[in-house]
């Protein structure tokens, strides 16, 4: 296998090469042929490069392979977004009603989506995924969406509202548009741009989730928020590195901590394009699954392993019984190895 810097690198490809060590040498690659590999080319032998690789594919083709722990922007932004929630800026109509009023932006922006590897992305706050709302049934929500972008946008909510709110007219760039609408059904939704080519204007990152919350409160629990993603880096129609919550290997770098014997509650979507499916498997344990969310009284599944197709949702209820690291990936193990894949660590 020789490396052709001319060539678009396929997922499969990338595989070979290691998963994540290797994705942070051809990235930028991707981005600016000259760079790492252009230059080591030129100044290496090609069997050496080849045997180079190789072995580092042995090395990091692991089940337990280890991406670091460096404290990178796009790290920190991802474990920013496990458990940071958007209620708005509230107040009280002449009705007694709530109204929760939200400001997105939509911006050509580049992240880091691994170490050393950012994507040329469209985000809704300038992040990857989007902020995520969070209301109760029956609140007024009001968004106040302004297109910075080069392209027009719009956000498209899953849920019930008037059709005039539904996200799917355009708004052009350098606009503004007002959406609101009265919140419900209560459960776990998603947000995204309705934009044609739907499919690039949802890869490219403008997506995030939109929880209602009943109005019978759930059971306290410890919270997470989870979108499972993936990024096409050379524009093929093909996901090099996927994700939850835009960083690859983010919980593996940083497993999340919980507490043995507390309920933990996770809300998860899929916003995954070029791939029917996406999944969830949890290590060493089983959880209540309730699709969608809205019935906090209906039967879930109990279960080890779920599926989403895109722009499926639900929530995730679980106890870690006693002290050690859970592991949690997508049971696609192409998946897993190019970055979706993480732990829980559970403390006494």
């Amino acid at each position: 296998m020789v490396f052709d810097p001319k060539k678009p690198v396929s997922r499969r490809e990338v595989l070979k090469w290691g998963a994540i060590g290797t994705l942070g040498v051809i990235g930028g690659s991707l981005f600016n042929p000259s760079s790492w590999f252009g230059k080591t080319v030129k100044a290496m032998d090609k069997h050496e490069l080849h045997s180079a690789l190789q072995n580092q594919k042995h090395q990091t083709m692991t089940h337990g392979y280890d991406p670091g722990t460096e404290m990178t922007n796009g790290l920190q932004a991802a474990i920013k977004s496990l458990t940071e929630f958007d209620y708005g800026k509230t107040s009280t109509r002449s009705d007694g009603r709530t109204v929760r009023e939200y400001e997105l932006v939509a911006v050509d922006t580049e992240l880091e989506i691994a170490d050393g590897i950012k994507f040329s992305g469209w985000a809704y706050n300038d992040s990857i995924p989007g902020p995520t709302i969070r209301c109760t049934e029956g609140d007024i929500v009001r968004i106040k969406f302004w297109n910075g972008s080069t392209h027009p946008h719009s956000i498209h909510f899953h849920g019930i509202h008037p059709t005039r709110m539904d996200g799917i007219e355009p708004v052009q760039s350098g606009t503004e548009f007002i959406y609101e609408f009265e919140a419900k059904p209560a459960g776990m939704h998603v947000y995204h741009c309705h934009i044609p080519p739907l499919a690039k204007h949802i890869h490219k990152g403008l997506y995030g989730n939109f929880i209602v919350d009943p109005k019978k409160a759930r059971k306290p629990a410890s919270e997470f928020n989870m979108v499972m993603n993936g990024f096409d880096l050379d524009l093929d129609g093909a996901n090099e590195v996927y994700t939850v919550n835009g960083y690859a290997f983010a919980f593996q770098a940083w497993p999340i901590e919980v507490k043995v014997g507390e309920l933990v509650r996770i809300y998860l979507s899929n916003l995954t394009e070029f791939d029917l499916l996406n999944s969830f498997h949890l290590h060493a344990n089983f959880f209540h699954y309730y699709e969608v969310g809205a019935d906090p009284d209906a039967r879930p599944v109990y279960t080890d392993t779920i599926m989403q197709c895109q722009g499926q949702r639900g929530i995730l209820e679980v106890v870690f019984p006693e002290p050690g690291k859970y592991m949690f990936h997508a049971h696609q193990s192409e998946f897993a190895e190019l970055g979706w894949m993480g732990f829980f660590e559970a403390k006494a």
